[in-house]
């Protein structure tokens, strides 16, 4: 075979990859980007005070100083810290998925009075801002007598109006012949949706806790809003402690935390990463 068929047939195979696989090529740069960052994170989390700031010493440490985890861990009771944040965050994360789950079965299946304006004031309330939401919700909590108390960290959020938007249109492209077999076998509204509406739902149920759980767990106002005590504050707080320390900022330790905060999330994502891309692949199927 001649160097020109050669040349011809090596540059058809080229073709053939980059038409097949372009989408890899273009997703490969963001995948770069967003990685990035963490990268960094881990890296410097392995560095001397001395590295971080010194422009020849490069970008990766000359030796691992795999001690600023526990020197990081020392400052604050990170362990602590982890427990609260899983149980505010997972408690937020039940109760929104209950209230959810039984506000967006009504409003896409029941008909009652009011409900097209209970609906409404629901979209209203993804329109304010958080922030916005912060006084009152403090003078409640105060009201309440659970100020610096872990009930303080969940009961604001014990309902969503997101999530409970995002469950009412997944309702409501399950066919509602299911529902009605159902009906006939004798299941009552929690029956059908138990067995007919929850499990065609999963991964909205399954994108909607990811979330949630990213949004509670990097929550950083609040807690510090209605905490005084380490014995209920979460992780977000001991990096703020860590960032403020009278001595300035320890970016090695401040990274190793931040690694052990952000780890958790990684790991859950990386669990129900099929779950959440479901989500969007079936969107708009009925």
């Amino acid at each position: 075979m001649s160097a020109p068929a050669t040349s011809r047939g090596t540059l058809l195979k080229v073709r053939t990859a980059l038409r097949r696989n372009w989408l890899h090529f273009v997703l490969l740069p963001l995948l770069a980007l967003w990685i990035s960052p963490l990268v960094w994170i881990l890296v410097t989390s392995l560095k001397t005070r001395v590295e971080v700031f010194d422009p020849s010493a490069g970008f990766l440490p000359a030796v691992a100083q795999w001690s600023n985890y526990p020197a990081a861990m020392a400052v604050a009771p990170f362990g602590t810290y982890l427990v609260n944040s899983i149980l505010a965050t997972g408690g937020i994360l039940i109760c929104e998925l209950v209230t959810i789950t039984l506000a967006a079965y009504a409003f896409a299946r029941l008909n009652f009075p009011g409900k097209n304006i209970l609906f409404t004031l629901f979209l209203l309330q993804i329109m304010f801002p958080i922030y916005a939401t912060f006084l009152t919700n403090f003078v409640t909590v105060r009201e309440l007598g659970i100020l610096n108390s872990l009930p303080a960290l969940i009961v604001p959020f014990v309902a969503s109006g997101y999530g409970t938007f995002m469950l009412r249109q997944a309702f409501r492209q399950v066919p509602t012949e299911l529902a009605d077999a159902a009906r006939l076998d004798g299941c009552g509204h929690l029956g059908i949706l138990w067995h007919v509406y929850l499990p065609l739902v999963k991964p909205t149920l399954v994108a909607f806790s990811i979330i949630a759980v990213v949004t509670h767990w990097n929550d950083y106002m609040w807690p510090l809003l209605v905490t005084n005590s380490e014995s209920v504050r979460t992780l977000p707080i001991g990096l703020g402690l860590l960032a403020k320390s009278d001595s300035g900022a320890d970016w090695t330790r401040l990274m190793a935390a931040t690694v052990v905060v952000v780890s958790p999330l990684l790991l859950f994502f990386v669990i129900f990463q099929r779950r959440f891309v479901d989500s969007f692949m079936h969107a708009g199927l009925k």
